[in-house]
């Protein structure tokens, strides 16, 4: 490594303004805080300084992301030799190493795709290379139905990073989550390459129901609904990196832990979909007419292991730049996304995967939610000042 820091030192001067390749100067400053810490502090600005800096901050996310990631591999091979009914004759290895030759080029193609337009933006700017993108280029797939097609996810990964983030400014800057701006933009570009059962299992029989519990849900047929111990472990047609609860819980211990999430938004999601789920529950008509109805009386805690909504609380949710900023804020914010999740889900029968729309609705939402929070201690101090008056 030494070597490495030896010759990056000697090529820099070539790079700085001046220099034989001056007009490279943000990609040669990107490729090296990726590789080692920036020598340099910020120049302008009073800030807070800490021991953890972007680079650090994103590697820890990824770091979390890596468990529901790894499972996602393996359920794709698992729901694939599960159609075929081979399922008994493979390993775990084998299973595994489906699933990672299916998911590995959509990795592939969201990290070159969006590396590229970050990299262009910055040199077409003069601005630094922002490590942002590092997470966001691992949440596109995971939010992705394995069988989406490769230039349908380069579509939309370069429409999320340049309209859900680069007209914004960068890294900081936008108001919605540019991963979920992607998968909206293939859901709404592409609806058939998503909404089908055949997209969640990778190449499967043609005799065997892809259908995800959502869809399943969504027309009353609760008996034919996975128990709750395999939705909970993740072993159901899904998105990516989305079907596995207890995964993606483990993720969530490693934000925790490591104080890059918070608490206050997470468990406000999950509080908010629970009470949801349990108010349709408590008005469920007895002799329920409609798919809505139906939906109603299904149990308040299937909703947290169903779809995307685990993986949005802990992944999405939490984004420090989209998200309320104020303790209070937090808590509201959480609350309503999980409120919304549950309600488009029940209420909408075109869509039963409410966490996506949820997330983004309050996205909008956070500086307004932030705004009342604010005011509403100014004018709760500005009372108390008159009363000690």
């Amino acid at each position: 490594m030494k070597a490495l820091r030896d010759y990056l030192s000697k090529q820099k001067p070539k790079f700085q303004k001046g220099g034989k390749f001056g007009a490279f100067q943000s990609t040669f400053n990107g490729f090296e805080s990726f590789l080692y810490v920036p020598n340099h502090t910020t120049k302008s600005g009073s800030h807070l300084r800490d021991a953890i800096d972007l680079k650090r901050t994103m590697s820890i996310v990824v770091l979390a992301l890596v468990p529901a990631l790894l499972f996602g591999m393996y359920n794709v091979g698992y729901q694939h030799f599960l159609s075929l009914g081979q399922l008994a004759n493979e390993s775990i290895f084998s299973l595994f190493f489906y699933g990672f030759v299916k998911v590995l080029p959509i990795i592939i193609v969201s990290y070159v795709v969006g590396l590229a337009i970050e990299f262009f933006a910055a040199q077409k700017r003069g601005h630094e290379i922002n490590e942002g993108y590092l997470v966001t280029g691992m949440l596109i797939p995971m939010v992705m139905p394995v069988e989406a097609p490769l230039w349908m996810v380069a579509v939309v990964t370069a429409f999320a990073v340049i309209f859900g983030k680069e007209v914004f400014g960068g890294t900081g800057m936008n108001i919605w989550n540019p991963a979920l701006i992607a998968r909206a933009a293939f859901f709404f570009s592409y609806p058939t390459k998503i909404s089908g059962d055949s997209v969640w299992i990778a190449d499967k029989a043609d005799a065997f129901s892809g259908a995800t519990p959502l869809a399943t849900a969504a027309t009353g047929s609760f008996d034919k609904l996975p128990d709750l111990a395999t939705m909970f472990y993740g072993f159901i047609p899904g998105s990516i990196g989305e079907t596995s609860t207890l995964a993606i819980l483990l993720g969530a211990v490693i934000l925790l832990v490591t104080g890059i999430a918070s608490w206050r938004i997470m468990a406000s999601v999950f509080a908010g979909g629970l009470a949801m789920g349990l108010l349709f529950n408590a008005c469920a008509p007895e002799q329920a007419m409609t798919a809505a109805q139906h939906y109603m009386n299904l149990p308040a805690i299937n909703h947290l292991v169903m779809g995307g909504f685990a993986f949005g609380a802990v992944f999405m949710a939490t984004d420090p730049v989209t998200s309320s900023q104020t303790r209070s804020g937090k808590y509201i914010y959480g609350f309503l996304i999980g409120v919304l999740a549950v309600l488009i889900r029940v209420l909408n029968p075109a869509y039963p995967e409410g966490m996506m729309l949820a997330i983004l609705f309050m996205n909008t939402f956070a500086p307004l939610v932030d705004h009342f929070v604010v005011q509403s201690n100014i004018k709760r101090r500005l009372k108390r000042a008159k009363v000690n008056a």
